[in-house]
Parts: structure tokens; sequence; C-alpha cells
């Protein structure tokens, strides 16, 4: 038995409000469940303090906001970027540093400052992302990202589970002995697997579309429980 923990975030992943709040009652009493990510489907079709809102009649567990792909900006906007958020009842926010360090700086700052969480990702799940893959990023600049994002007193990152490999390398990067804690999308649909994965101490194991679509997402969950190795 492993002494990491796994535990799960529902991805709430689409634009029907009434079907995200009906897949929150049913999982929230979930041992595994930690909190809940919303993305831009329900941010700006509903209007984020409305989303939290209802969702906080359902559960007091963390809302994770996620605006695929946050981070992107200027290194000034950050700040209204956070101050939106707090203003929500946001309690963690995920950023992407794809436009260089100065707004990865910034927007860490901003939303420190604010009160939130911060969860720093560069690598994304699909293929032809990174140079190594075809894409445009640079394999090890996009590795420096989630460094510097350390250096800055982040402690929790997101890292792909659909590429085992660059976990390893990101833990090799930010070093093996932090309190780290890891956001994986991929999950399910995607064909990612969180069994293993040893090295995350605290891993958070993001499920979206085949949550969503379960029959019965309190069973579908617990099953993951049990595949994990956890």
């Amino acid at each position: 038995m492993s002494d990491r923990i796994v535990k799960f975030i529902p991805a709430l992943d689409t634009t029907d409000l009434d079907e995200a709040l009906q897949l929150v009652s049913k999982v929230d009493a979930h041992p595994a469940v930690y909190g809940y990510k919303v993305g831009f489907g329900l941010g700006l079709v509903h209007g984020l303090p409305k989303v939290v809102a209802e969702i906080r009649m359902c559960s007091k567990r963390p809302i994770i906001y996620d605006h695929q792909k946050a981070g992107t900006d200027i290194p000034d906007t950050g700040s209204l970027f956070a101050k939106t958020l707090a203003q929500a009842g946001i309690d963690e926010a995920i950023i992407f540093s794809h436009a260089g360090p100065q707004t990865q700086a910034a927007w860490i700052k901003a939303l420190q400052q604010a009160g939130l969480k911060v969860i720093v990702g560069a690598v994304m799940t699909h293929p032809g992302f990174l140079v190594s893959e075809g894409g445009f990023l640079v394999d090890d600049k996009v590795l420096d990202a989630y460094k510097l994002a350390a250096l800055a007193g982040v402690r929790a990152f997101v890292a792909p589970l659909t590429k085992p490999g660059i976990i390893e390398a990101i833990v090799k990067r930010i070093g093996k002995e932090g309190a780290w804690e890891f956001y994986t999308p991929g999950l399910g649909t995607q064909g990612g697997s969180a069994q293993g994965y040893d090295l995350l101490k605290r891993h958070y194991a993001i499920v979206g579309r085949s949550l969503l679509a379960a029959p019965d997402p309190y069973t579908y969950l617990a099953n993951l429980l049990a595949n994990s190795g956890a």
C-alpha cells in the first residue's frame, strides 16, 4: 500500500449548470473527492458568481477555476483576473505558463495577493504540443516554467497523465523533496491512468467527460480509486 494521497477532481466541463450540479450532488459524499474544476463553459454562459453560489449549495469542497488557458496574456492583466475570481468566490486557479516568465511571475503574484491557491501548468495532455512531439513549445523551456513557479512559492502543479515521462521530468526539475501537489488531467476519455506515480505524494486526478457520462458517477469514482493503487 502506497503512502501517497490520491483524490479526484470532477471537471464540470459543460455549459449545462443543472448537469454540473447533479454530478456534484451525486459524488460530493465520496471521501476521495477533493474539489470541483469549473471551466470557461459554465463561467461564460452563467457567470462565475452564480456558478459558485449554486455549487456552494451542494458542496463545501474547493472550487478550482480553469479558464483553459489563463496566464497567456500580458503581465498587467493578472490582477484583473485575480480580482474577478476572488470576487466570485473561487478558491483555486489554474494558469498555464505559455506567455513567458514575466507574465507567469505577475499572474502568480496577483493570485497569491488575492488569497487564491495557485496551480501552474505548462504541458498539455494532447500529442503534438512539445517540440519533441512535433509541436511549438521547447521541452526544456516548458520545464523551466515549473521550476520558476516553485521558486515563486507555488506548490501545486498541473501535469498530464497521458505523458508519464513528463511527470518524472517535472519532479526532477523542481526537486523530489518538496511538499508538492499534482493536479493531473487526462484520466478516462484521453486514456491516462492514475495507477502508479508513487513519486506523486499528493495526487489529485482530474476526471471529466467519462465521469459526466457515467450512469453511476459515485461508483465510477470508487472504481477509479480502487484501480489507482493508493
